[in-house]
């Protein structure tokens, strides 16, 4: 069966109908300043969870800090998409740690980034031979900071921007996630995504436990041909833009600080990277149907830098051979929150585009599902603190019993209405384009059974 399954999926190309507008419905459009109204539709969904976690979730949602959106696509005989989104206790004010949510926009900005190099606006030098797969190294220009020369995952262990690209998206690891800041730049980062209309975004650290100032300060960058010569350099970087933060940002009733103590009182959330759920479904959905967003939140990238993006947003470990994952610690449905069964097996004809978090107590997935044999496709965003024992930073969490088992109820829930869901016209959802892998049968490299992330 997974064979002949491999087989159709080879045989698949991704077709999307692009629209040209932004389309608002249910009273509200996708924004990062809104507080919604509950939809019905979503309400009358999730009464139907099942008695267990999602009961327990449903019932006490505050303390869960739950957020959800759920969109529905339709199209016209000509193919062309709507978007109707259903909230469900969304609210901006309401803060949850985006943990490694915010890989997404710094992977879209970093290719986006890439793409400038070749397609440079007014006065700006073309770089010509820089691009993702472009030899790429990181030097050491700060305290603290450590330099990057070689890549034990990649094909003769070569790093590139792309191959950051991927293992920050395929099982969500942080050191590509930290390059990739490097690469972009704190202040560029969070200027661009504002400019994009992204207005919630504040991504003020990397994964490395370093002060604001040592955060502020980002590598050199250089990039090299196939004969080793330089091609370009980038200079070490310094954010001197200050941040707007809020009024303070405190959760939980005590918390483990920096010397491993137990310190009676909330964990202080305020300085961290913070995007709320609708921004991050608007990035994603910029990226799977870029015309149906104004031109304003659009990512600036060629259509193979996109479906680069796209193939990597949803292929499984098990197809990847660089990096090499062990794909019993590491099974398909691994980052596909809504889509984990105890057979760790993702449906057959489902390809899920996402990127999941999960830190803190907070677990957060935004994804972008496409059922190629029912013919169905629709987003689906969802975030939840699950912290019984009020604890921050102790690594006690209940993810295992409430809220993995949330997530895949609530995607349980969403995915069965859709197959139900009567359209005017079922689009033909043929993977075309993406190009996804198969991993070699031959490799005897040993796969990765650990990662940081």
């Amino acid at each position: 069966m997974q064979n002949a399954y491999n087989a159709r999926m080879d045989k698949m190309r991704f077709i999307l109908y692009f629209g040209s507008l932004f389309f608002l419905t249910n009273g509200f459009a996708i924004s990062s300043r809104a507080q919604y109204k509950n939809s019905e539709v979503l309400t009358a969904i999730l009464s139907q969870a099942s008695v267990g976690p999602a009961q327990q979730v449903l019932k006490d949602p505050e303390t869960y800090r739950l957020q959800i959106i759920y969109t529905q696509i339709d199209r016209n005989k000509k193919g062309k998409p709507t978007f109707t989104h259903h909230a469900y206790l969304v609210n901006p004010n309401n803060y949850f740690n985006p943990a490694s949510m915010v890989k997404m926009p710094l992977a879209f900005l970093a290719m986006e980034k890439l793409h400038q190099f070749s397609n440079p606006g007014k006065n700006k030098p073309r770089v010509p031979g820089l691009n993702r797969d472009t030899h790429v190294a990181f030097d050491s220009s700060y305290p603290r900071q450590t330099a990057m020369r070689k890549e034990a995952s990649a094909p003769a262990e070569i790093p590139t921007i792309g191959h950051l690209i991927k293992r920050a998206l395929l099982i969500s690891e942080n050191d590509p996630y930290n390059r990739l800041y490097q690469f972009v730049g704190q202040g560029p980062a969070n200027k661009l995504l504002q400019a994009k209309g992204y207005s919630s975004v504040r991504i003020t650290r990397q994964f490395m436990g370093f002060t604001d100032l040592e955060n502020r300060h980002t590598n050199a960058v250089r990039f090299y041909n196939a004969k080793g010569q330089e091609i370009y350099s980038q200079e070490p970087g310094f954010n001197r833009d200050s941040f707007s933060f809020p009024s303070p940002i405190l959760i939980g009733e005590a918390h483990i600080n920096r010397k491993e103590e137990l310190v009676q009182g909330p964990f202080d959330f305020t300085r961290h990277n913070s995007i709320s759920l609708a921004d991050m479904q608007k990035m994603l959905q910029a990226v799977v149907f870029p015309t149906s967003v104004p031109k304003q939140n659009r990512f600036y990238l060629s259509e193979s830098d996109r479906l680069f993006l796209l193939q990597f947003l949803s292929q499984y470990p098990s197809e990847t051979n660089y990096p090499k994952y062990d794909t019993a610690v590491f099974f398909d449905s691994y980052v596909k929150f809504f889509f984990q069964d105890s057979g760790h097996r993702m449906p057959t004809g489902v390809r899920v585009f996402n990127k999941v978090g999960w830190a803190y107590g907070f677990l957060t997935d935004v994804s972008y599902v496409v059922d190629t044999i029912n013919r169905v496709d629709y987003f689906l965003s969802a975030t939840l603190y699950v912290n019984s024992d009020g604890v921050v930073n102790d690594s006690k969490y209940d993810e295992e019993t409430v809220g993995f088992p949330f997530l895949r109820e609530l995607g349980r829930l969403v995915y069965n209405y859709e197959l139900t869901r009567h359209r005017a016209f079922k689009p033909v959802l043929n993977i075309q384009g993406i190009q996804y892998e198969k991993r070699n049968p031959t490799d005897n490299r040993p796969a990765i059974r650990e990662a940081d992330n």
